[in-house]
C-alpha cells in the first residue's frame, strides 16, 4: 500500500498577500515562496477570519469562526474540548507536530499536536484582556506607533532570535522524519512570527532592496472627516496624534517588512531543501499561508485590527506532489485548512467523521483540478478586539464585500472594480440587491446582540483572574519544551547505528544477515 501523504504546513505571522510578487506586489523577492507556487496552487482571494493572531488561528485550527468556540481577542482561552486539526490528523494515524508560534492562551498549550519543539512568542495568559467596559476598548499593554517611525535597521531583534531557533529546529525534526523508520506520516506546522511588527530587518535583507525600489502606499492617509468610524477609533487607540508620521518613515518601514518577508522565505527554502535532501518531496503536501495581514501605510492605516483587504487577506498555497501550477480565483479563508488537511489524510482505509461543526470546505479539488468550489461561496471574517465595543462583521460573496458593524454605517465594495476599497456602495440603488443579500448572510451567520452580551461577560472574568493571578503565585501557563538527550544523537542504545544517515540507502533500513561464525 502507498504510503499518505506527508503534510508540512509552513506559516507566516502579518503577511499580507499584496507584499508577495504573485499576488501582484513589484518589489518583494521570494524565490523560493515563487518556485513553491509555480509547482502548487495559488488560492488569489484568501482571507484570514479574524484580523488578529490568536483568533485567526483558533478558527484555522478549530476550522469554525473564533467567536463560535469563545476567542474573542489575542487573551482568550482557547477551549481544550474543541477538536482541532492535530486532533483530527492524529485520530487518522498522522504525527503531529508544532514549531514556533500558535499563541495558544490557556493551560492547554498543545491542542493535538504530540509534539511542540519550541516555546511561544507570546504571553500564554489573560493580560492582553481589551477591556469592553472602555468607551473604545483596547488591552493593558497599549498600542502605538512607534513601530513605524523607529523602523529601518537592526543588529538583532527578539523576533530574529526565535525564528532563527524555529528554523533550526524544524529542518532538524525533518531530518528525523527522514531517517525515521516509523511509518506513520507526519502533520508539520512550521510558524514564524516573521514578518510581524516591529518592521525592523538586519543590513543583510536591507540590502536586498534600493531605497528606490520601495513602493508608496496605494491609498495614502485618508483625512479625518472622510474617514470611517472604525478607523477614527483605531487612529485613537494608536495615538496617533502623538507620531508626526511622514513620507520617509512609511517607506523606511515597508523597506524593512520586504526584509522581513525575504527572511521569511530563506527559511521556506531550507525547509524545503530539507524535504528534498530527505527524499520526502515527492510525498509531502506543502501548504503556505499567514494568520492575517499588514495595511503597511494603506490608508494611513498599520497593522492589522480591520476588516480592510490589506488586514484580512492572506496568501494561500497548496502544493501537491505531481500536480499541475493553477491558480484559484474562488475566495477562501483559513477555516478551510482543516477539511483539506483532513481530505489529505484519509482514506479508505483511514476515514474520517467531525465531531465538531467545520465551516469551511476543502481545497484539495481545487488545487488537484479534480473539483471546483462555487466561485460565489461567501466567507466571513470577524472581529471583537480592541477598537470596537460592537462586533465588526465582514462577508466577501463574489465581487461583491459588506463590512458591518451596529456602531457604524454599513459599507460596501465592489473588489473587481474598487480593490482598494475607496468607494462605499453601501444605500445606492445599483448595488441595493447585493447590500441585501449581503446583509441577510451578516444576519443568518451572527446573533449580534447575543454576541456582544458573550464578548463582555469573557472581558470582565478574565480582567478579574488575570489581576488575581498578578497578585498571587500562580503557576504560569507558558509552554517549556522538554529534550530527552537519551534519545539524541547515538545514546542509549536507541538507534540502530551511528551510520543512520541519509544517503543511497533506503530507509527503513535493515541490515544484512550475516552467516553464524564459530569460534
Amino acid at each position: 500500500m502507498q504510503k499518505r501523504m506527508n503534510i508540512l504546513h509552513i506559516m507566516a505571522d502579518q503577511l499580507t498577500a499584496f507584499g508577495l510578487r504573485s499576488y501582484g506586489n513589484p518589489v518583494c523577492k521570494t524565490p523560493n515562496i515563487d518556485a513553491l507556487i509555480a509547482r502548487g496552487t495559488l488560492f488569489e482571494n484568501a482571507y484570514s477570519n479574524f484580523p488578529i493572531c490568536a483568533p485567526a488561528r483558533t478558527a484555522m485550527l478549530s476550522g469554525q469562526l473564533s467567536t463560535r468556540v469563545g476567542v474573542y481577542d489575542n487573551a482568550c482561552e482557547f477551549a481544550p474540548s474543541v477538536p482541532t486539526l492535530p486532533y483530527y490528523m492524529s485520530a487518522l494515524g498522522y504525527h503531529t507536530c508544532l514549531a514556533g508560534k500558535m499563541h495558544f492562551v490557556g493551560p492547554d498549550q498543545m491542542h493535538g499536536y504530540q509534539e511542540r519543539l519550541t516555546t511561544d512568542i507570546y504571553p500564554s495568559d489573560f493580560g492582553w484582556t481589551p477591556n469592553w467596559k472602555l468607551a473604545i476598548p483596547v488591552g493593558p499593554m497599549g498600542l502605538n506607533l512607534r513601530s513605524v517611525v523607529e523602523s529601518g535597521v537592526c543588529r538583532r531583534s527578539l523576533q530574529l532570535d526565535y525564528d532563527d531557533d524555529v528554523g533550526h529546529k524544524s529542518v532538524q525534526r525533518l531530518y528525523d522524519y527522514g531517517r525515521d523508520p516509523d511509518s506513520r506520516p507526519f502533520f508539520f506546522t512550521v510558524s514564524f512570527t516573521h514578518p510581524h511588527n516591529p518592521y525592523v530587518t538586519t543590513q543583510e535583507y536591507w540590502d536586498r532592496y534600493r531605497d528606490d525600489e520601495i513602493d508608496d502606499p496605494h491609498v495614502g492617509p485618508i483625512p479625518t472627516a472622510q474617514m470611517d468610524p472604525h478607523s477614527k477609533r483605531l487612529h485613537s487607540i494608536y495615538r496617533y496624534d502623538e507620531y508626526d508620521v511622514q513620507r520617509e518613515d512609511v517607506l523606511r518601514a515597508r523597506h524593512a517588512y520586504y526584509g522581513m518577508i525575504s527572511y521569511v522565505d530563506d527559511q521556506v527554502g531550507k525547509l524545503l531543501g530539507a524535504l528534498r535532501d530527505m527524499d520526502m518531496e515527492d510525498n509531502t503536501v506543502v501548504i503556505f499561508t499567514a494568520d492575517h495581514g499588514d495595511m503597511l501605510g494603506e490608508r494611513g492605516l498599520w497593522y492589522k485590527w480591520n476588516l480592510f483587504e490589506w488586514s484580512m487577506r492572506i496568501p494561500m498555497i497548496v502544493a501537491v506532489p505531481g500536480q499541475e501550477a493553477r491558480r484559484v480565483a474562488t475566495p477562501v479563508s483559513l477555516l478551510d485548512l482543516l477539511p483539506t488537511c483532513v481530505d489529505i489524510g484519509r482514506d479508505a482505509e483511514h476515514p474520517m467523521t467531525m465531531v465538531s461543526p467545520v465551516e469551511g470546505a476543502s481545497l484539495l479539488p481545487d488545487a488537484t483540478g479534480t473539483g471546483q468550489l462555487p466561485a460565489d461561496r461567501p466567507v466571513y471574517g470577524e472581529t471583537t478586539a480592541d477598537g470596537t465595543t460592537s462586533p465588526c462583521l465582514m462577508v466577501r460573496k463574489g465581487p461583491w464585500k459588506m463590512i458591518h458593524c451596529p456602531l457604524d454605517p454599513p459599507q460596501l465594495f465592489r473588489l473587481d472594480q474598487d480593490p482598494q476599497e475607496t468607494r462605499n456602495l453601501a444605500g445606492q440603488a445599483d448595488s441595493a440587491v447585493a447590500e441585501q443579500e449581503l446583509l441577510a448572510l451578516v444576519n443568518q451567520n451572527w446573533n449580534v446582540a447575543q454576541l456582544t452580551r458573550d464578548v463582555i461577560r469573557s472581558s470582565e472574568q478574565r480582567i478579574f483572574i488575570q489581576n488575581t493571578r498578578l497578585q498571587r503565585n500562580y503557576a504560569s501557563w507558558d509552554y517549556e519544551p522538554r529534550k530527552d538527550p537519551s534519545k539524541q544523537y547515538v545514546r542509549s542504545g536507541s538507534n540502530v547505528s551511528a551510520t543512520l544517515v541519509k544517503g543511497r540507502a533506503r530507509y527503513p533500513f535493515v541490515p544484512a544477515k550475516t552467516p553464524d561464525r564459530k569460534i
